[in-house]
């Protein structure tokens, strides 16, 4: 179901989303060689307690951790891990969702460990640069495929693929919430977007083929050709005025 929020309700979800990012801005800072995915995800936890706001994804269908934190050729869900030491040159994705009086925000970014190559980091640039031309097409009037069009369409030409499996989608007052957001498809086609959707965009950007495969633990998806994925994600509201982005970091 799609819920419209109010004007009260978007406000409170831009509260959840400063906390989310102000932890990314802090994880500018904290993330360098030699730690572990488990201290970052320790980190992640302990800063979201410290603000009173609830880790939504503990518990989520049996995850146990605060975070997803993905490493190289890993898209989505790698599990925290006090056996992962980060190296020199790793990309990074930290993926959170805070609950903050029961106001979702969900916010994935992408950092580079130590010094990015040239292929890094021109993947993140990339990467992000197609998350806001997403957002832009984010308006009331327009459809989902404008979105999914938008940044297909630039990620392509810069030589990457989009990732198919895993996409976008509504949220509040659950993490999880329709309408699917893909970013890739046809623009003037799917839903039309309405003022009052809240809804996640969060582009996942790999360096060969957008296939995927599964590891053995059911959760962490990972590059079928071993080729590097990137991923920025925004929570936004499609407001009278275009989109608000509730996660903007500084």
């Amino acid at each position: 179901m799609i819920t419209l929020k109010s004007a009260r309700e978007i406000q409170s979800m831009e509260e959840s989303g400063a906390i989310l990012a102000g932890i990314h801005e802090e994880l500018r800072g904290y993330i360098k060689p030699g730690l572990t995915t488990k201290d970052i995800d320790q980190f992640v936890q302990t800063r979201i307690e410290a603000a009173g706001a609830i880790c939504e994804q503990i518990g989520f269908e049996g995850y146990e951790f605060a975070t997803c934190t993905s490493v190289n050729d890993e898209i989505c869900h790698g599990f925290p891990s006090d056996k992962f030491v980060l190296k020199d040159g790793d990309l990074i994705k930290v993926d959170t969702v805070v609950n903050y009086n029961g106001a979702m925000s969900d916010s994935c970014w992408s950092y580079v460990v130590g010094n990015a190559t040239p292929q890094v980091k021109h993947l993140m640039e990339v990467t992000e640069k197609a998350l806001y031309l997403g957002i832009e097409q984010a308006k009331a009037g327009n459809r989902i495929g404008d979105i999914g069009h938008a940044i297909q369409t630039y990620v392509e030409s810069e030589g990457f693929s989009v990732v198919r499996e895993f996409i976008g989608h509504g949220i509040g007052p659950t993490m999880h919430e329709s309408p699917s957001v893909p970013h890739y498809g046809d623009a003037g086609k799917g839903l039309r977007l309405k003022e009052g959707m809240t809804i996640t965009i969060e582009p996942m950007v790999n360096t060969g083929t957008w296939k995927s495969k599964m590891d053995d633990n059911g959760w962490t998806a990972r590059t079928k050709d071993g080729g590097l994925s990137c991923q920025f994600e925004h929570t936004i509201a499609i407001t009278k005025d275009g989109a608000k982005v509730l996660t903007q970091q500084k």
